[in-house]
């Protein structure tokens, strides 16, 4: 098929855990694939990409890579550090004034079926934090990034609030995922504690991209919609607020016109 011209990280593994029951090796295993993984196919497509001077690297991203939740410390950590080494390779790449793009695409929570088999000690099963999105709205913006030159891409009306919710108020927003952020991540079913999951193996089976919350799941995201699509989103805001402007000033004209009428007939009078 030729050379690559596109590269797209996105392996993951996770553990549903408070972080005092969470074991030193479970940590290094959701590093080495979460994180590493990144890294490793990177420089994988470094490789091929920087002495042809050309080709798009996508990293796979999502809001906790900017901001924290309980019970997911090492998936967290991970992001924040992927994000942490895009930092880095970009700003070698501008130096270097390399070609080679690349790009992060933060996503929200999505109907995957991760949630069946990741490995849990949660009470309840394992849920994406609502609202949540199908994984084409995923795909759709994937896709997107590895033909746009955009830095990085928020994805989802949840993940542009955490992300500006974080920079804002912290502290606010760690007291309210203390109080919320448990229930959040768990439906009402009871999990079982002795189901298959994928942290040191793949669970067998092909389980398909789509999870069990299709019913709650949306399959669109105006915010992607408007994000991508900012030449248009711009010129119609201009558009209203010019159309607003101009209201304002006819119905202030009017008014004035309407004053003076009211005007002259005293004036006559005198």
């Amino acid at each position: 098929m030729g050379p690559i011209d596109v590269w797209v990280n996105n392996a993951m593994a996770s553990v549903f855990s408070p972080v005092r029951e969470m074991q030193p090796e479970e940590y290094r295993r959701v590093t080495e694939v979460t994180y590493l993984g990144v890294v490793h196919g990177t420089l994988a497509a470094l490789r091929r990409m920087l002495p042809r001077d050309r080709g798009t690297i996508v990293q796979v991203g999502s809001a906790l890579a900017y901001r924290g939740i309980p019970l997911q410390s090492a998936y967290c950590a991970a992001k924040h550090a992927i994000d942490g080494f895009m930092d880095s390779l970009r700003c070698e790449l501008i130096h270097d004034g390399s070609g080679v793009h690349v790009t992060m695409v933060h996503v929200p929570a999505l109907n995957t079926p991760q949630f069946r088999w990741v490995k849990s000690r949660l009470p309840r099963k394992a849920q994406p934090v609502p609202p949540i999105y199908q994984p084409e709205v995923a795909a759709e913006s994937i896709h997107w990034s590895a033909h746009h030159r955009r830095r990085e891409l928020w994805v989802g009306a949840p993940t542009v609030q955490a992300i500006l919710a974080n920079r804002v108020a912290p502290g606010l927003l760690d007291h309210y995922l203390a109080a919320t952020g448990y229930d959040a991540q768990q439906t009402t079913e009871p999990e079982d504690p002795d189901r298959p999951d994928n942290l040191w193996a793949p669970v067998p089976g092909d389980h398909g991209a789509h999870g069990v919350f299709g019913d709650r799941a949306s399959a669109s995201s105006p915010q992607l919609w408007t994000s991508t699509h900012r030449g248009v989103t711009v010129g119609g805001v201009l558009a209203a607020a010019a159309m607003i402007v101009g209201v304002a000033l006819m119905r202030s004209a009017s008014r004035e016109q309407e004053g003076f009428a009211r005007q002259i007939p005293s004036d006559a009078t005198r």
